[in-house]
C-alpha cells in the first residue's frame, strides 16, 4: 500500500515537473531563431509579403526571424516541409490560396492536408485578380466582354499563367457567373503573356494587381474588372465584379502564416499578436498596399474559419474546371 502511494506520488511529481518544464519553455519562447518558410522563389509576391512582415515582427519583438525559400511543385514542397516540422513554434509557413485551398484538389497525391497538418496563426493580406485588355481594345467594361462573348462563343481569348492557378479559376468563375465561354490560353509565365496582351495577340488576361500595374500605369493596358468584393486601392477606378452585377463575387489570393499542427496554443497566440501588431504599422500596411494587397490580420480562429470554407469552395471550382496536376 505504501509502495503504491509512493509510486503515485512520484508519478504526480514527475507529471507536475514535466508540466512546469513545458510551461517554462513556452514562457521563454522564442529562445532561438524562428524560420518562416516561403514556398516560392525569392522576389515574388509571397516572398515580399513574408519578408515585410517577418522584418517588422523581428524588429518590434527583438526576435530573430529567418525567411527560408523552399520553392517547388506549386508551393507544395515548402508547405509540406512546414507541416512535417516539429510543432514547437520555430517553423512557420506563409501559405496562400493556391497551396492551401486549391492544391488539395488540383494535386491527387498531395503530401499534406491543410486542415489537419497545419494550424492557422494569422491572416496577413489579400489581393484581387485583375482582368485586363490592350489599351486600344473595344472592351471598356465587363458588360462589353459578356456581350462580345455571347456573340462569339469561344471566340474571345483569355490568357493566364498556369492551369489551376487562382487567376485561371477566377476566370472560370467569372465565365460561369456571366454565362459565357471564353477561349483559354494558358501560359507558363507572365512575361510572354504580357507581350502577347500588349500587342493584341490575346484579348484578355487574368493576373494579380502587381503583375499588371506597371503596364496599366504606362497606358499600355486597360483594367476591365477586379475579382474582389471591393475595388483595389491601386486601381480605384476599376470596378469589382461584385458591383458589376455579380453580387457576392469574391475570388482573391489571400496570404497567411501557419504552424505545424500540435503547436501549443499559447505560442500560436503569441505569434498572432506579434503579426497583428506588425500589420498595424503604417510602413508595413503601405508596403502591402503598394503591391496591390489589402491588409487583413485577425484571430487564428478567423483564419481557421476562412480556410475551412475555402478548401471545399475552391475544390469544387477545380473539379468543375477539369484541371488536374500530378
Amino acid at each position: 500500500m505504501l509502495a503504491r502511494t509512493l509510486s503515485r506520488s512520484l508519478c504526480a511529481a514527475a507529471l507536475g515537473l514535466a508540466a512546469a518544464t513545458g510551461a517554462l519553455a513556452q514562457a521563454a519562447y522564442p529562445a532561438k531563431p524562428i524560420r518562416l518558410i516561403v514556398p516560392f522563389p525569392p522576389g515574388g509576391g509571397t516572398d515580399m509579403i513574408a519578408r515585410t512582415v517577418a522584418q517588422k515582427v523581428a524588429d518590434q519583438n527583438k526576435w530573430s526571424v529567418i525567411v527560408d525559400n523552399r520553392p517547388g511543385a506549386g508551393g507544395n514542397l515548402g508547405v509540406d516541409a512546414a507541416a512535417k516540422a516539429a510543432p514547437d513554434g520555430y517553423t512557420l509557413v506563409m501559405g496562400q490560396t493556391s497551396n492551401l485551398a486549391i492544391n488539395p484538389t488540383l494535386y491527387p497525391r498531395l503530401p499534406y492536408d491543410p486542415l489537419k497538418d497545419l494550424v492557422p496563426v494569422a491572416l496577413v493580406s489579400s489581393s484581387p485578380i485583375v482582368m485586363a485588355a490592350p489599351a486600344n481594345t473595344p472592351f471598356k467594361t465587363f458588360a462589353d466582354v459578356v456581350a462580345a462573348a455571347k456573340k462569339q462563343p469561344d471566340g474571345i481569348t483569355l490568357g493566364y499563367s498556369g492551369n489551376g492557378t487562382v487567376a485561371h479559376l477566377a476566370g472560370e468563375l467569372a465565365e460561369n457567373a456571366a454565362g459565357i465561354k471564353l477561349r483559354h490560353i494558358p501560359y507558363k509565365g507572365a512575361a510572354q503573356a504580357m507581350t502577347d496582351l500588349v500587342s493584341g495577340q490575346i484579348d484578355l488576361y487574368m493576373s494579380s494587381v502587381p503583375t499588371l500595374l506597371g503596364q496599366v500605369r504606362n497606358g499600355k493596358l486597360r483594367p476591365i474588372v477586379v475579382t474582389s468584393l471591393k475595388r483595389s486601392a491601386q486601381l480605384p477606378d476599376t470596378p469589382s465584379l461584385a458591383e458589376s452585377g455579380y453580387r457576392g463575387f469574391d475570388a482573391v489570393t489571400w496570404f497567411g502564416v501557419l504552424a505545424p499542427a500540435g503547436t501549443p496554443a499559447s505560442i500560436v497566440q503569441q505569434l498572432n499578436k506579434a503579426i497583428n501588431e506588425a500589420l498595424k504599422q503604417p510602413e508595413v500596411a503601405e508596403k502591402l498596399r503598394s503591391e496591390g494587397g489589402d491588409v487583413l490580420g485577425g484571430t487564428p480562429e478567423q483564419f481557421d474559419q476562412l480556410l475551412r470554407a475555402e478548401v471545399p469552395r475552391w475544390g469544387k471550382i477545380v473539379k468543375d474546371s477539369g484541371a488536374s496536376l500530378d
